[in-house]
């Protein structure tokens, strides 16, 4: 076992995690087990947990078996442990099931086999994941030329007709970087030397700390004999660089693997302006949809007909709906695929045009069996302005000479068709006439939303159905 006792378990779970006290317990009743496993399968044993707030794990238990050399030359508990290094770890966590792999690196830069288990508290959430480690053996002995090299760098090398041709790091984008104790460069790929020459202006860095040439550094080898990685932005480059220790018999050597994300910073910037000048849009759209209503309204206040007055309130709820869309996609900054929630925006528009009309009370009941539709700015300005017609004529003509009614709207989902159900139970419709607001229902329905318009038979009220396919701009999920 490592040098901490179950206190400090107790001290390192409550300190990085966000575990119960219970959890806690349970972690140290399995703890006490480790050493008996260590033995039985020769393997070593650890217990690592997540930590609150963070992407990373922690080292909180572990049991190593008796052996005159061991894998580990000290205790690993208190490390951090990254996602990059050990991924069958985070695997674990996340998919909340075994997860093995073949290559994973450990805090001492050794290349380990690795089973990992989840750990379950009594509610079956992930607590920590138990881990079994044992060192992986070469198949092959490497040749003299290489046997002082880390195997790391030399597993994939090719030898037809016994010339050897550079190893597979050669041949990377990442930067290669190996340092002798001194943290002298005493190999490097053509990346890396690219990366030391442009960042140091030399073109002969021999015998020269790397530390010293390039300061940012320093705090990466700081680390000691840590696995570690930082991200480093200088001269408005960005890099990611992994530090791995690595065994040596005669000299200690560090390893580090450096890449660029340069490019990806400046895609990912200009994503962003976009996606803040696509907002503006939203905004100015919204902001100018508010002015043509103002404009409406300012003109309905002097004395129009009922004819007149109706058409412009007409008018106002189609703007309105419309603009519902804008809305809704600017409540949620983080709405860069601008998607709208189109259940949500029927209500939004249907309580608004209850609101507004002069009907007798409507009683207007929303039914979406869990479903949750979403769909693209486009599509959702297309199924605004036909939620609205439809609403419209429903209470335009449903309840003439009554004092109250009933609207109902049902989305439904039939395999990939989605379908709208629109019913009121009114005077219902004697015949279907030619008209603005049904012309822009059909072809809305066809053209923009490659879907189908009907009129159902009912025996009290009218039933309108739309159906329409699901598409890439159109997303179904039910919980």
């Amino acid at each position: 076992m490592g040098g901490f006792n179950l206190s400090n378990i107790q001290s390192l779970c409550r300190n990085y995690t966000n575990l119960s006290a219970t959890d806690i317990d349970k972690l140290i009743e399995i703890e006490a087990t480790l050493k008996y496993y260590a033995e039985l399968t020769d393997c070593y044993m650890f217990i690592d947990c997540m930590m609150d707030n963070l992407s990373h794990a922690i080292v909180v238990a572990e049991a190593f078996p008796n052996k005159e050399k061991g894998l580990y030359e000290k205790s690993v508990i208190g490390k951090f442990v990254f996602e990059s290094f050990e991924p069958a770890v985070f695997t674990a966590f996340k998919q909340k099931e075994k997860s093995s792999i073949s290559r994973a690196v450990t805090q001492e830069g050794i290349t380990v086999e690795q089973n990992v288990i989840p750990i379950f508290n009594e509610q079956q959430q992930v607590i920590a994941v138990l881990i079994q480690e044992k060192m992986v053996k070469m198949q092959t002995t490497p040749k003299d030329d290489f046997q002082n090299m880390p195997f790391a760098l030399i597993e994939h090398i090719v030898e037809p007709n016994s010339q050897p041709i550079p190893v597979v790091s050669d041949l990377l984008v990442e930067s290669i970087i190996l340092t002798n104790h001194e943290n002298k460069v005493i190999y490097s790929n053509p990346a890396g030397y690219h990366f030391i020459s442009e960042l140091s202006g030399l073109e002969n860095f021999d015998n020269v700390a790397l530390d010293k040439i390039l300061p940012f550094l320093q705090e990466v080898y700081d680390k000691g004999d840590d696995v570690f990685f930082l991200e480093i932005t200088i001269d408005r480059k960005s890099f990611i660089v992994k530090k791995i220790p690595i065994r040596s018999q005669n000299d200690k050597v560090t390893l580090l693997i450096i890449h660029d994300l340069t490019e990806l910073k400046l895609k990912e910037n200009e994503l962003m302006m976009k996606t803040f000048a696509i907002r503006e849009i939203h905004h100015r759209v919204k902001n100018n949809l508010q002015t043509v209503t103002s404009l409406l309204r300012l003109q309905m206040r002097n004395e129009l007909s009922a004819v007149n007055a109706s058409a412009f309130q007409e008018a106002l709820n189609r703007i309105y709906s419309i603009s519902s869309v804008y809305e809704l996609i600017l409540e949620n900054e983080d709405n860069a695929e601008e998607r709208v929630d189109v259940i949500a925006l029927a209500k939004k528009i249907g309580h608004k045009m209850i609101g507004t009309s002069n009907t007798a009370t409507i009683q207007l009941a929303f039914h979406h069996e869990h479903l949750q539709v979403f769909c693209h700015s486009k599509k959702a300005v297309s199924l605004a302005l036909i939620i609205c017609e439809l609403l419209q004529n429903a209470l335009k003509y449903a309840f003439v000479g009554r004092d109250e009614g009933a609207i109902d709207i049902h989305f439904m989902q039939e395999a990939s068709t989605i379908s709208l159900h629109i019913s009121d139970n009114g005077v219902g419709m004697q015949e279907v006439k030619a008209s603005f607001g049904m012309e822009i229902i059909t072809r809305l329905v066809e053209y923009d939303l490659a879907g189908s318009f009907s009129i159902i038979p009912s025996e009290e009220g009218t039933h309108t159905q739309i159906q329409f396919p699901v598409s890439e701009e159109v997303f179904i999920v039910n919980d």
